[in-house]
């Protein structure tokens, strides 16, 4: 018989994934899902959503030209970005996500190019300064829409696989019961849509008129997204809860003695009725209505991801977390929001995003 005592100390770690990949996945996704808005005026040419289509264009411009930004940043080094091509490991998600985001940005690029080309045509005919710029982007003559359709299925091809990949390479992590589960592929998604509907409604306000909730049915989609979160969460809950799967029982196990992550769930909870019922019975109030999805779905990758790491793999206790001050914490979020501001003034000087009749002008 050992009389000795073991004693479980708790061990100290940094965080594998910072909140760079937080604004990746947050910026990405609402990329994703404000693409995905922008197609039933520019493709199927639906008159309701002209308006909402413009300025989820605008969107899922910014958006996605930001996110490889806080990509590179979260992997520290250019060059490693670059190794993903000289030895790349197929069998890595992570991997495959270098291939997926090229494919995504330039099917969007030209996407954007040849929906706008008409409106850059007509700016440039109206002569006056930087006509000669504006006919040089709108090289090529008229809107052509089986060119822009092409390109559409380029882009979402790529937007398929960007949404795959960003959900699999958390979900494959077995280590982490809480990750590795197929509902955050799927949470990944819905929230993604939800954060792009409130970024229109937000965007709406401060650059367009104000009207694209009054005609597109932003709201009820945006309802839409809050019932899909529940169900899913309701779901992972229950089946958490029923022992159908050791992962999720193992998962919720982990997280329930936790205060933090009851307050979290409830959060959660709340967050997604107050949407729901400021869609539903609110519509005046569709910009806080933007502004809650905005921050749910940002908020929810932060629980995902930062939240995520404080669960032990192997010591006793949770692992704490102090968001630093620094370029791997609140710098490198404000540095992100600040060039997507940037790219967002830019954008909006080139075009009229919120108004069409000053587009036709």
């Amino acid at each position: 018989m050992n009389p000795s005592i073991v004693e479980v100390v708790n061990v100290s770690r940094e965080v594998a994934w910072l909140p760079w990949a937080v604004q990746y996945f947050f910026l990405i996704g609402v990329s994703l899902g404000a693409f995905l808005l922008s197609l039933p005026w520019f493709v199927l040419r639906r008159p309701a959503w002209q308006r909402a289509s413009r300025i989820a264009l605008l969107g899922a411009l910014t958006c996605g030209l930001t996110a490889p930004v806080a990509l590179l940043a979260d992997l520290h080094q250019p060059g490693r970005f670059l190794n993903f091509y000289l030895h790349p490991n197929l069998g890595s998600w992570m991997a495959w996500g270098a291939f997926f985001i090229p494919l995504y940005l330039s099917g969007l690029m030209l996407y954007s190019w040849l929906a706008l080309r008409p409106d850059l045509k007509r700016m440039a005919d109206a002569g006056g300064r930087g006509a000669a710029v504006y006919r040089l982007l709108a090289y090529g003559g008229h809107d052509t829409l089986a060119a822009i359709r092409a390109a559409t299925v380029l882009a979402l091809a790529g937007a398929a696989l960007v949404a795959l990949y960003t959900g699999m390479e958390v979900m494959v992590v077995s280590a982490r019961p809480l990750w590795n589960t197929p509902f955050l592929p799927l949470q990944f998604f819905i929230t993604a849509v939800a954060g792009a509907i409130g970024l229109v409604l937000v965007l709406d306000r401060l650059v367009g008129d104000g009207n694209a909730a009054r005609q597109a049915p932003l709201l009820r989609l945006l309802a839409l997204t809050q019932l899909l979160v529940l169900a899913t969460g309701a779901a992972w809950l229950l089946v958490g809860l029923s022992g159908l799967s050791p992962r999720h029982a193992e998962a919720l196990a982990q997280v329930a003695p936790s205060a933090a992550w009851r307050i979290t769930a409830v959060w959660a909870t709340g967050s997604a009725l107050v949407t729901l019922w400021l869609a539903v019975w609110r519509p005046q109030w569709r910009l806080a209505a933007g502004l809650i999805a905005l921050h749910s779905a940002w908020m929810m990758r932060w629980t995902v991801f930062i939240g995520g790491q404080g669960i032990p793999k192997t010591g006793a206790g949770y692992y704490s977390y102090t968001l630093p001050l620094g370029h791997d914490g609140m710098l490198g979020i404000a540095g992100t929001a600040g060039l997507w501001i940037a790219i967002l003034i830019l954008l909006i000087s080139v075009l009229p995003w919120g108004d069409e009749r000053r587009a036709q002008a």
